[in-house]
């Protein structure tokens, strides 16, 4: 697959998220700043559809359009209603044991919302950690256990299929369950196990059913086949979470920054989105 060098669409940001291709845009939480941001990747013109004292982590939308945030640090998922107010949406602290990380809403409504476990970073071993499905009318239940560190996610299939990134697992891996109709997973799987070193992150899922996964400490975007029989490396510097985007959905965008330590990345305002073209 061939590749161009990633170029710069916007920055300034502290420490961009999360990202999440709706609507002709890039939306993409920039957590440390307490910022939910829609950016035109053709003109870089951005504007913030949220703003709260609070820590915005995954994304989704909603049938209706409605944007959910999944908010760190109260354990909450959040609903932007259309005159821009959030509101709660679910309370998710009967199954979450640490801040909220990234989200995926599917075609239904449904979100299945992962947090940290708890305050380990490596070499510390991590928490074992349930993943949450939040119904759309907000029933919060356990969706899966022993989840370490669930990352970046996909529905595929149709939406039979969910892709979990489990960042601290060793060695690192994507894991798929078989969702059932009401939203319940089964068949837990490993897809792929990543090299040593390689702690996935943020994913996307291409057209061709194949997924892109940030890793952001090797300095890499990997490209795993949808069997993920085949996985492929593309140089791009720290990226924490990836899109697929632009007209043709064939664009691949990421959220990079030098840093995760918040004091750290508000200080710099470093953050940037960086788009590749995956085919040169």
């Amino acid at each position: 697959m061939d590749t161009a060098d990633p170029t710069v669409v916007s920055t300034g940001y502290a420490f961009p998220e999360c990202p999440r291709w709706h609507d002709g845009a890039l939306w993409f939480s920039d957590i440390h700043a307490g910022q939910v941001v829609r950016l035109d990747i053709h003109t870089g013109s951005s504007e913030v559809v949220a703003e709260y004292d609070g820590h915005p982590s995954g994304l989704g939308f909603l049938p209706d359009g409605r944007l959910l945030v999944a908010d760190g640090h109260t354990s909450r998922v959040l609903r932007r209603e259309p005159d821009g107010t959030l509101v709660e949406h679910a309370d998710v602290s009967s199954v979450a044991t640490h801040t909220l990380n990234d989200m995926v809403v599917d075609a239904q409504g449904r979100a299945y919302v992962g947090n940290y476990g708890d305050a380990s970073v490596p070499p510390a071993p991590p928490f074992p950690a349930a993943l949450a499905l939040v119904q759309p009318d907000g029933t919060v239940t356990a969706a899966a256990t022993d989840m370490m560190f669930a990352n970046g996610m996909v529905v595929t299939d149709e939406g039979r299929t969910l892709v979990v990134a489990e960042t601290r697992s060793v060695p690192g891996r994507l894991t798929a369950f078989t969702i059932g109709d009401d939203g319940a997973l089964s068949e837990r799987r490993t897809l792929v196990e990543f090299d040593e070193g390689i702690m996935p992150d943020g994913i996307a899922l291409a057209g061709d059913g194949s997924i892109w996964v940030a890793s952001p400490f090797t300095n890499e975007v990997l490209h795993v086949s949808a069997d993920g029989a085949d996985v492929r490396s593309v140089p791009v510097p720290t990226p924490y979470a990836v899109a697929v985007g632009g007209d043709d959905l064939d664009v691949l965008l990421v959220c990079s920054a030098p840093t995760w330590v918040p004091e750290e990345t508000l200080a710099q305002r470093a953050g940037a989105i960086l788009r590749v073209d995956p085919r040169g």
